[in-house]
């Protein structure tokens, strides 16, 4: 059992100082004032983006080119294994054919790759990476509320705003076909999605600036994108959501020991006791996460003691990455548990360099994800932070943290329409966080042409992806790749 926060000189996290490259300024700085434009700004970044169409058309972006060197499917998905643990790859190929959707979710690397051949206006946001419709999703603030927003960021780069949003449309087709909806209720959700972002560009380029950056909360979603159908789907969401708790998991995945502890219990092959000298090694990175935090924080971990650790295989994505679970306890015998998560290095970052994007300075792939969480969310948890392993960087945050999340891939066909303008509305929102709303806006516009222009390459992506689905499970069958199906 190993106390927390005792002995550790923290310092508050430098969101600042980040690793990523820095976004595109159009003003002049203040000479000795870091950070801070000149006044009055110079240029106007609504025209500047209205002149971006000139070189980079909207409609161009319902192109997509396959040239002779892309990777093959079954390849790719190989060359994504490595570095993983090697016993766990076959549950992670396992999830990827179940469905073409849950191909797409563990392919971000192959349509990175695709993504890097597309045009590309050249605005950089701080991005998720893997902005699917499934990495949305409800999660607790610090006084108990419930916030939707993106909830994954393990990809997250500084790049092509595009990227977020062509993953985003052409997972709602993916979605929706799954779902069983027809091919026009597909395209209009990916349109939709798209049509979503840039009237909320339009509407935060006219907030005041501290107005616009925590816009878009709750109670104003489902009216802001009139996504009246989903309220009853999302109420239930809600309700599962606040008794999806660190206490709930810990009463099912943890006994009670002679000695009057707790430990888990072993539920193979999701969840699994590990050696006491590893067990030890993830308590002992603990005192260096700390660091990582403000220090007003310190307290509340310094009231907690560790008791255990097991390891707990995630999702698709991420299947055959380190990562654990920490269990810890307050003087009640109230649980906290925390997730130890490898953070590898994001996908993205060859692709990037290859479509001229400079190449993040990473100092350590947990603070790249961590960073990145805190500049798109209008909330974080407040336990984000990072530390290292024997060597392998990771991220830590809350375990069900009264999270909760929306399928929608069992959306009926009138949601799912609903659900692509309600993530479209929360990814512009993301992005105008670290892209100057006026500038995105600008070349967005008033009128459809980029909504048609995505739709259309979200139906013709979604295509060639249900293309590369069907090779992996015909290098299943044919024993080329091991598979363990539904784990």
């Amino acid at each position: 059992m190993t106390q927390l926060g005792t002995a550790v000189d923290a310092t508050a996290v430098d969101t600042a100082a980040a690793g990523a490259a820095p976004v595109a300024a159009r003003a002049t700085r203040v000479p000795g004032v870091r950070g801070f434009a000149q006044w009055p700004v110079q240029g106007s970044p609504k025209d500047e983006g209205k002149a971006l169409r000139e070189r980079v058309g909207r409609g161009t972006h319902a192109e997509l080119t396959l040239d002779a060197a892309r990777p093959d499917a079954v390849a790719a998905v190989e060359e994504s294994n490595r570095g993983r643990i090697p016993g766990l790859a076959p549950i992670r190929v396992g999830r990827m054919a179940a469905t073409p959707f849950a191909f797409l979710r563990g392919s971000a690397g192959l349509m990175a790759y695709d993504l890097a051949r597309t045009p590309m206006t050249g605005i950089a946001a701080q991005i998720c990476g893997d902005a699917h419709a499934a990495n949305f999703g409800l999660y607790g603030d610090v006084r108990g509320g419930l916030v939707i927003d993106l909830n994954d960021f393990d990809e997250t780069v500084h790049g092509p705003w595009e990227w977020d949003l062509k993953r985003l449309a052409t997972s709602l087709v993916l979605a929706g076909r799954e779902a069983g909806a027809d091919e026009d209720t597909c395209r209009k959700a990916a349109h939709d999605a798209v049509g979503a972002y840039r009237r909320t560009l339009r509407l935060l380029s006219k907030l005041p600036v501290l107005d616009a950056w925590n816009a878009i909360a709750d109670e104003e979603l489902v009216s802001h994108t009139d996504a009246h159908d989903l309220l009853g789907t999302l109420e239930r969401v809600s309700e599962k959501a606040r008794a999806n708790t660190s206490g709930r998991f810990a009463a099912k995945s943890t006994e009670v020991t002679d000695d009057g502890g707790h430990r888990f219990v072993d539920a193979p092959p999701v969840l699994r006791r590990v050696p006491d000298e590893e067990a030890a090694a993830v308590a002992s990175s603990l005192e260096s996460y700390v660091s990582t935090l403000s220090e007003d924080r310190l307290p509340l971990l310094a009231r907690h003691a560790v008791h255990d650790v097991a390891f707990r295989v995630v999702g698709t994505g991420s299947v055959g990455t380190r990562s654990y679970v920490v269990l810890l306890l307050d003087h009640r015998g109230e649980p906290l548990v925390l997730q130890v998560k490898e953070a590898r290095p994001s996908v993205l970052v060859p692709h990037l360099v290859g479509a001229g994007f400079e190449a993040p300075d990473v100092a350590h792939e947990g603070r790249r994800v961590v960073l990145g969480q805190k500049r798109m969310q209008v909330v974080s948890d407040i336990l984000l932070g990072w530390t290292s392993v024997d060597g392998f960087p990771f991220q830590v945050r809350q375990f069900r943290n009264r999270k909760g999340s929306v399928d929608p891939a069992a959306l009926s066909a009138d949601q799912i329409d609903d659900y692509g303008r309600m993530t479209g509305a929360l990814l512009a929102r993301a992005h105008s966080h670290t892209a100057d709303p006026r500038l995105l806006s600008g070349y967005c516009g008033k009128n459809e042409e980029l909504d048609e222009a995505i739709a259309t390459f979200a139906m013709t992506y979604a295509d060639r992806t249900e293309a590369d689905h069907a090779a992996l499970v015909g290098a299943v069958r044919a024993g080329r790749v091991a598979a363990e199906m539904g784990v």
